[in-house]
């Protein structure tokens, strides 16, 4: 079985449900509210454990009653948690506003986040033992850094999602071995808003790039090859919270069974478009069986 290590972030999603988000100054009443652990990084092991991996979790929550839930979730999930770290103050939360397109606006606090600035002993054995290291930005620069770096001294494929967008110091790219933004991100990244323009920018800096695109599926660079997209199942969108998640933690895990770029791209699309028709994040994510029976569908469909 493969083994993937994450170093990231976990949050308690805070999460309102309302017809239309409220523009600023405005009150709007929501239909719905509810409690739903996340943040990216947890997002990315509980992803990649439901599809069949073996996954263990590098980050921390806090002294507080979200804390405890956090860990428990993970647990329940599959993800070991012996490398999460429990801190003094409250766990990290995000704010999200979802509305009935199914689109969401985040504010996210770090909280416990916040004090990972660094590996602690034990996590560079940890990372140099997986096949392949998620990292995301919800935790401080310096801590993705050193777990970057770790994972290149050890041969380990690094698998970047720069989100929250912001600038990316050349050190860290030159540990990177596959980025992967959306086209938001991307265009962020390059000042490029052509996904495939974007992608091919990004290639002076990371041998390889997939840049999701929403509905319309991923879209694959390397160096040397001539760009790939896979398209995304067409499916009716509830709630699109840890939808890049949900692909990430999947196509990590295909890419460490050794899937070719394609087949990977596909089956981690059907797992974000299972994602995306149900809500919240860590609670929407798929299992590999759903997977599997999805894609043999789509398969079926298309032929």
């Amino acid at each position: 079985m493969t083994h993937i290590a994450v170093l990231g972030s976990t949050n308690m999603d805070l999460v309102a449900y309302v017809a239309k988000a409220p523009q600023r100054g405005e009150t709007v009443t929501g239909r719905e509210f509810r409690t739903i652990p996340g943040g990216k990084g947890a997002n990315q092991a509980v992803a990649a454990a439901h599809a069949g991996s073996d996954v263990s979790m590098i980050g921390a929550v806090g002294a507080d009653a979200f804390g405890s839930q956090l860990r428990t979730t993970l647990e329940h999930s599959g993800v070991d948690t012996d490398h999460l770290r429990t801190t003094e103050g409250p766990s990290g939360t995000a704010h999200i506003v979802v509305d009935d397109e199914g689109g969401n606006a985040i504010v996210v606090v770090p909280g416990a986040n916040a004090t990972v600035d660094h590996l602690a002993p034990g996590d560079e054995v940890l990372i140099a033992g997986a096949d392949a290291l998620l990292l995301q930005l919800e935790i401080p620069l310096a801590a993705v850094l050193a777990g970057a770096e770790a994972a290149r001294r050890h041969s380990v494929r690094t698998i970047l999602t720069p989100s929250p967008v912001q600038s990316l110091p050349p050190e860290l790219l030159a540990s990177i071995d596959l980025l992967v933004p959306n086209e938001h991100e991307a265009a962020a990244l390059t000042g490029v808003t052509d996904p495939r323009e974007a992608a091919t920018a990004l290639l002076d800096q990371v041998p390889e790039v997939v840049v999701t695109l929403g509905a319309a599926g991923s879209l694959y660079a390397a160096r040397g090859a001539e760009p790939l997209t896979v398209p995304a199942p067409r499916v009716t969108a509830v709630d699109s919270t840890g939808a890049g998640d949900t692909f990430v933690g999947t196509l990590a895990v295909a890419l460490a069974e050794g899937r070719p770029m394609r087949a990977a791209l596909a089956w981690a699309s059907t797992a974000a478009s299972l994602s995306v028709q149900r809500v919240g994040a860590s609670s929407s994510m798929p299992y590999r069986s759903e997977i599997d029976a999805q894609a043999a569908s789509n398969t079926r469909h298309t032929s």
